[in-house]
């Protein structure tokens, strides 16, 4: 039994006619009539009944009809599933430090994705030192990483992208009196206050800032990430130095203040090292991200979001 025969007796029994049917498959009415015999003869019983004005199923032509429907449809999945197979490609996957993930990732990502619709992404969040490592072993294929204390790994196995340089800022709660401040802070103008920190980069940055300015920071507050990190600072119970690659990822009950020779850290996405299979893709979100992190603005002064 063809597949063919079942569709042209599908659409006889849905035209009921045979030259209509003839007409719309692009057959001769002669070659319907053999296929629709030799169908009969495979099934072993009349399937259409030859009236005047056209034909019409038999009781078990309507019975097998139901039967071929599903055949037909089946047969088109399984067409359709080995043509996606075809083009559907593992997805790319990406690593970033969690300010990159939160600040300049999503909208490089939504460049690239106008341009690709059809490659699917990866996002993992890490510190530099996990994160190259990862692009090492060839479980990356690229990731957003800074040189914040301790700094980029020397690793000959993974190629650096310079993407930009990140300022940090300070945030402080939405009432803070700093809010009010009309142009950049001094970091001495927070010496006697209470600072949170997540990580010891994120710690050794602000303690070699403060160095710089002439004071020795009061840590008294610590938080597992950058989530916890503003969250403390939003409740008041401290203020905080954050990278300005947060932007308008801040949430909105902190404002962002800007710091007078604020410390900067570099901005780099990582690549293994020589030709990669995705590399036109990566060269292209590298392209994106250099654009994100150019535009990232920290609401410095403002309330974010």
């Amino acid at each position: 039994m063809q597949l063919t025969t079942v569709r042209t007796f599908l659409a006889v029994c849905r035209l009921g006619s045979l030259s209509s049917a003839a007409a719309e498959l692009g057959y001769t009415q002669s070659a319907v009539s053999r296929q629709v015999a030799a169908l009969e003869q495979y099934v072993g019983v009349p399937l259409l009944e030859r009236r005047s004005r056209g034909v019409v199923p038999t009781a078990a032509g309507d019975a097998f009809r139901h039967h071929a429907r599903a055949i037909a449809a089946e047969a088109d999945r399984a067409v359709r599933a080995a043509r996606d197979a075809r083009t559907t490609t593992a997805p790319i996957a990406l690593g970033a430090t969690p300010s990159a993930a939160a600040g300049v990732v999503p909208s490089a990502l939504r460049t690239v994705r106008d341009e690709h619709p059809a490659v699917r992404w990866t996002l993992v969040t890490g510190l530099t030192r996990e994160l190259t490592e990862a692009v090492a072993a060839g479980t990356l294929d690229v990731a957003v990483v800074t040189d914040a204390p301790p700094g980029l790994p020397d690793d000959d196995r993974v190629e650096r992208n310079p993407l930009g340089t990140d300022a940090m800022c300070v945030i402080v709660p939405e009432q803070h009196p700093a809010r009010a401040a009309r142009g950049p802070l001094s970091l001495a103008d927070f010496a006697d206050a209470t600072w949170v920190e997540d990580n010891e980069g994120s710690e050794i940055l602000l303690r070699t800032a403060a160095a710089r300015a002439g004071f020795d920071p009061r840590i008294d507050v610590t938080a597992a990430d950058l989530t916890g990190k503003a969250a403390m600072v939003a409740a008041g119970h401290a203020v905080a130095l954050v990278p300005g690659l947060l932007g308008r990822a801040l949430r909105r009950d902190v404002v962002a203040v800007a710091i007078e020779d604020a410390p900067t850290r570099g901005v780099y996405a990582v690549t293994p090292r020589g030709p990669a299979p995705a590399g036109t893709l990566v060269r292209a979100m590298i392209d994106a991200l250099r654009i994100a992190v150019s535009d990232a603005d920290p609401m410095v002064g403002k309330a974010a979001g």
